[in-house]
């Protein structure tokens, strides 16, 4: 990827859980907004292209979600997640001495998270998405493997 971000798919999952675990802090919210880049640049690379460095309404990841929201509709489902992650970024960023910011960080923790989990659930589920962020395919994927043990 030419943004230079190194992170698997699964390395991102796993520093989102340590973000979370401990739990995030105003101070944590510039690398959660990367983070959530970083997801959405794997999704534009998985579909071919080469993740934009343009920004929509200020953020470069509005513009990543744009670009990988092209063509297929279903994707469309997590642009408001998109949306509030930047929207939690501002908050964090412009208010860190607010007495809500523990709380706001910790949302803004579970918003990247779910931000994961659906573009590495889309990932392995193209349908994913079709109906909001409903993992169905991804249950049903699981519930057929144990089935067949």
């Amino acid at each position: 990827m030419r943004s230079g971000h190194s992170n698997s798919v699964a390395d991102i999952g796993l520093r989102l859980d340590e973000l979370i675990a401990k739990p995030p802090a105003a101070a944590d919210a510039a690398e959660l907004l990367t983070l959530g880049e970083e997801i959405l640049e794997h999704w534009v690379v998985a579909k071919g292209n080469e993740p934009t460095q343009e920004q929509r309404e200020g953020f470069r990841l509005l513009a990543l979600h744009r670009q990988g929201a092209d063509k297929d509709p279903s994707f469309n489902a997590c642009r408001e997640t998109c949306r509030e992650l930047a929207y939690h970024y501002n908050l964090l960023t412009q208010q860190a001495d607010h007495p809500d910011t523990e709380q706001r960080a910790r949302m803004m923790g579970w918003v990247a998270r779910h931000l994961h989990l659906f573009i590495s659930g889309k990932m392995e589920v193209q349908q994913l998405g079709d109906f909001c962020c409903a993992s169905r395919p991804l249950r049903e994927k699981v519930d057929e493997e144990m089935t067949a043990q």
